[in-house]
């Protein structure tokens, strides 16, 4: 009785986490970062020149984006017609901008990103759980058919395949679950693991890292109540994320007490445009981190690189 309550409780976490992870839609940018349709006339109609780059500076001035392509242009997407927010990047197969991207999974159908990334991590978990959980409940009798201590029967070889299917998937989904678990303990995506984040100073693959209990809160919120459950708690809105770079772009305004921020060790920015409380209360947990870096950023976004040129990024 112990082991059919506790079966039915692993596999409808294991179905709900799966179907939350199929159906749950990707998360597309909000209609601030799509241009406007003078902009989108202006950019198509002048040449690749200085009056192109004064359309996206224009067009991304009040966003609050803060990386870049390899070129140091403001990333834009040509297909979708948007000044890409960070983390986000262009699905070739969705055909869609997808918020904080991770990949496009096969076996769901469906892009994991923002929207379903928690869903996923579940689906991993649960579905190691249940295999882990059907192999060792099938273990004793996988003992006794290598010992002749099972009937002769057709049902000794089901016993015998079921051992071997749970106990591969298990390896397989251990690995997969303890990749992702690395990525959230880091805050990175699997897109940003092959390709680090462009920052206006320069590269920096660690980023978005806030330290490991705020990137696990990241993805999975505050309430711990539902940390277990397919239930959407994430924080933030997908657009916007808290940064955390070392060295701090050169041309960053001096702090209030006079003494330049890149002399510091480690500097956190604020994106120019406000969070949501859920996702700003990240930020001003730890009490080094200082507001007036939103002031001084605000207005500075896009504008800051003279040489900037459109670059098509997916």
């Amino acid at each position: 009785v112990v082991c059919l309550v506790a079966y039915h409780i692993f596999f409808m976490l294991f179905v709900w986490s799966y179907w939350k992870t199929i159906f749950t839609l990707p998360m597309n940018p909000s209609k601030e970062f799509h241009l406007s349709y003078s902009d989108k006339e202006s950019l198509e109609r002048e040449p690749r020149g200085e009056s192109q780059q004064e359309v996206l500076r224009r067009a991304a001035k009040d966003l609050p984006i803060y990386t870049r392509t390899m070129s140091g242009a403001i990333r834009y997407c040509d297909r979708c017609h948007l000044v890409k927010p960070d983390r986000c990047h262009h699905c070739s197969v969705c055909d869609k901008c997808i918020l904080k991207m991770d990949h496009h999974c096969p076996w769901v159908n469906n892009c994991v990103g923002f929207s379903n990334y928690k869903f996923f991590l579940l689906f991993l978990a649960y579905s190691l759980v249940y295999c882990l959980f059907i192999a060792a409940t099938d273990l004793q009798y996988f003992i006794k058919f290598w010992t002749n201590g099972l009937p002769d029967t057709q049902a000794k070889f089901h016993i015998m395949f079921l051992f071997f299917a749970a106990a591969m998937f298990s390896v397989s989904l251990s690995s997969l679950f303890g990749y992702h678990c690395w990525l959230v303990s880091k805050n990175k995506s699997t897109l940003e693991v092959f390709r680090a984040p462009i920052f206006r100073h320069r590269t920096d693959k660690n980023g978005f890292s806030l330290g490991f209990s705020k990137n696990l809160r990241q993805v999975f919120g505050d309430e711990k109540k539902y940390w277990l459950l397919p239930v959407f708690s994430s924080l933030g809105d997908g657009c916007s994320f808290p940064t955390c770079l070392v060295n701090q772009d050169p041309e960053q305004a001096s702090t209030p007490g006079g003494l330049n921020s890149t002399s510091k060790n480690e500097n956190h920015l604020f994106p120019a445009k406000l969070l949501r409380d859920s996702q700003s209360h990240l930020l001003t947990d730890t009490p080094s981190w200082s507001e007036t870096s939103a002031n001084s950023e605000k207005g500075k976004v896009g504008m800051n690189n003279p040489a900037l040129t459109m670059e098509n990024e997916t």
